[in-house]
């Protein structure tokens, strides 16, 4: 049970780190929940270790079993707003949860019926989907400046267009450094035309589905990639979808346009359920949201094949809007409000087909995969 024990040292030290810089929440319940103060950074927050850990194991446990059911398509680790920690389990809208356990190892199922996951790059008849940009993105950008989509004075900010030459468009999560050297970073179907790109290919600004065209609008080159493992088997384990671009400071900058959250900081944090986060990318510009689940195990649909993904973050939106949309893959999530405000959490890569919910690697598993920093304050 390696994984899980990594995953429970993550949690355990963003507690110790983070509760005693936090506003005092109400007093918690019997079962350790409470709702913590709006500035705090926590939709909720449970402090029960033992629990979570034991739905961990219970899931990896299971895992495998659940996802022979052919309408299922994930499972994770959760807490009901009772404070119960629960095993997740993601099925297909239409799919029916017959064969389903009610729990495994003493521990609850909750089933979600939910879209699949899809890579963000993958165009609207690929994902089932009409139309990629909803009427409120299109909306909220007209009333900003600077949009996201458009071609950017050099250095550009960070969360616009950008991709691959040889891709339509993602975004340009945040520079990063490895010694002396710096970089772009965003994910491989975005950099590297998920496992096509080679080493030296340009990458422009904007993409080239918003005008990008190569060479006058490169702003880096391909630098490394890590490999998607385009298979579903039980031993699958992709870890991040993730790519740099070797780049310097002239090129690309640290932060985002103004109204968003700036420059992110350089200290990383653990994802936690309840935590509350935010993002600023190419087609939705900025979103709100919280982690929902943790240590996620999905399918997600590529343009060439289906890879399965471990370990990952599940994030759900704050309201009505969806949190990300085709065109937001590679944009950074940071935690929103209180201590952590802008700390790095995770890197968005994919989403369901009808919105439900948002799917990112943790930020330290990019970070360590590639031996990288982040470029911040």
């Amino acid at each position: 049970m390696k994984k899980s024990f990594f995953v429970i040292n993550l949690i355990a030290a963003t507690l110790l780190l983070a509760l005693p810089v936090m506003a005092s929440p109400p007093e918690a319940a019997a079962n350790g929940f409470a709702n913590a103060e709006v500035s705090s950074g926590y939709r909720f927050r449970v402090d029960d270790l033992p629990a979570l850990q034991k739905a961990i194991e219970a899931q990896e446990r299971h895992t495998d079993a659940l996802m022979n059911n052919p309408g299922v398509h994930g499972t994770g680790v959760s807490w009901t707003e009772a404070g119960s920690a629960v095993v997740k389990v993601f099925v297909d809208i239409s799919a029916s949860s017959a064969g389903i356990p009610e729990s495994v190892d003493g521990v609850p199922i909750v089933v979600v019926h939910a879209g699949r996951a899809f890579a963000l790059n993958v165009d609207c008849q690929g994902r089932g989907l009409k139309d990629c940009d909803s009427s409120e993105a299109e909306a909220a950008a007209a009333e900003q400046p600077a949009n996201p989509r458009d071609w950017h004075p050099r250095p550009v900010p960070i969360g616009i267009s950008t991709g691959h030459v040889d891709v339509t468009a993602g975004t340009l999560a945040c520079r990063v450094t490895r010694g002396c050297h710096k970089y772009a970073l965003s994910n491989a179907h975005v950099f590297a035309n998920e496992n096509a790109g080679a080493v030296g290919d340009h990458i422009l600004q904007p993409g080239p589905t918003d005008g990008g065209v190569d060479p006058d609008d490169v702003i880096a080159t391909l630098y490394e990639s890590v490999p998607i493992i385009m298979s579903t088997h039980p031993k699958t384990e992709n870890r991040v979808d993730a790519a740099i671009a070797a780049t310097d400071a002239s090129l690309v900058g640290t932060a985002t346009r103004t109204p968003a959250y700036g420059s992110p900081r350089t200290v990383t944090i653990a994802p936690e359920i309840g935590m509350n986060v935010k993002k600023f990318g190419r087609t939705t510009w900025t979103s709100l949201g919280s982690i929902d689940t943790i240590n996620a195990t999905i399918n997600v649909g590529y343009l060439t094949g289906t890879a399965r993904f471990v370990g990952q973050i599940i994030i759900v939106s704050s309201n009505e809007n969806p949190f990300s949309k085709p065109g937001d893959s590679g944009a950074l999530v940071v935690a929103d409000g209180g201590a952590n405000d802008r700390k790095p959490v995770g890197l968005l890569f994919a989403s369901a087909n009808d919105d439900s919910f948002t799917v990112a690697n943790p930020i330290d598993d990019v970070l360590e995969a590639l031996d990288i920093s982040i470029d911040g304050d």
